[in-house]
């Protein structure tokens, strides 16, 4: 007995030290859940890489989305995802995005129905003082794959995706309280040069997601999207572009965008696996 007591602190001495140390070297495991995001993002269009074709394969001037709408373009979003814990992940994500009275050289393309003080007259003879701005959206699917820095975080880290699916952009016209029925209703059609069509994003970025179950879960991204566009309109107006009925031109459009996406994993926090020695 006296032997026991006698070598018990060094005992007592290596089950903390190899407990301590399993504890130092425990590793969380990389999470499989759904997830679910709440994006903003910052969109711009590109002047060079952007354009349009006649069926001819001639070039369109003045058509293209740079052409159109001046920069920038707000967007607001929800992101789903399925994380693998390979740490591949499927994704789907909507979005809207839209202008600020953004319109570019709006009295050329509609000069028949501005005056020449530059004004759209309401049926009371004053300006209807008409708002007009791009809005669009797109419903995407994709791929991605997330490659951790740390063995301490598995599920933070640089991650690249791959996705596609539908785009819609439009111009909208918000009148005032004057009415002004050249622009209003039906009429509105003629000038809205709605669009639709296919997107491609490639997306680079960095996801964080914490070991703990708190609300720090977020990624921020690079997206780079081409767009392949056309009208849907029977009738289109736009004088500067030369139109006076069927917009039979194609229109490729390359954009930019910064994204930023506040997101929910909608499971525990990770299992943590423990090495013993």
């Amino acid at each position: 007995m006296n032997k026991i007591f006698k070598y018990l602190p060094i005992i007592v001495f290596l089950t903390l030290w190899r407990t301590a140390t399993a504890q130092e070297i425990l590793h969380p495991d990389t999470l499989q859940a759904p997830i679910i995001g709440f994006s903003f993002g910052v969109t711009a269009p590109s002047d060079k890489l952007s354009f349009g074709k006649e069926p001819n394969g001639n070039k369109v001037t003045d058509g293209s989305m740079y052409d159109l709408y001046k920069p920038p373009y707000l967007s607001f979003g929800l992101d789903f995802a399925y994380k693998l814990k390979s740490n591949w992940f499927f994704s789907f994500d909507g979005s809207i995005f839209f202008g600020s009275d953004n319109l570019k050289y709006r009295v050329d393309r509609m000069s028949g129905i501005f005056t020449r003080d530059s004004i759209i007259v309401g049926t009371n003879g004053t300006d209807a003082v008409v708002t007009c701005y791009n809005r669009g959206l797109t419903f995407k699917g994709g791929v991605g794959k997330l490659f951790p820095f740390s063995e301490k975080n598995p599920n933070s880290g640089i991650f690249a995706k791959l996705s596609g699916g539908y785009i819609q952009n439009q111009t909208i016209f918000m009148i005032n309280e004057v009415n002004a029925p050249q622009i209003d209703d039906d009429y509105a059609l003629l000038y809205d040069h709605q669009r639709r069509g296919f997107v491609v994003t490639e997306s680079v970025g960095y996801l964080f997601m914490s070991n703990h179950r708190t609300l720090v879960n977020a990624y921020i991204a690079l997206e780079v999207s081409q767009s392949w566009m056309h009208s849907t309109r029977d009738y289109i107006i736009d004088n500067m572009m030369g139109l006076h009925g069927p917009d039979p031109n194609r229109y490729f459009d390359m954009s930019y965008a910064i994204k930023l996406c506040w997101m929910f994993p909608l499971t525990g926090k990770p299992a943590y696996d423990y090495y013993y020695f």
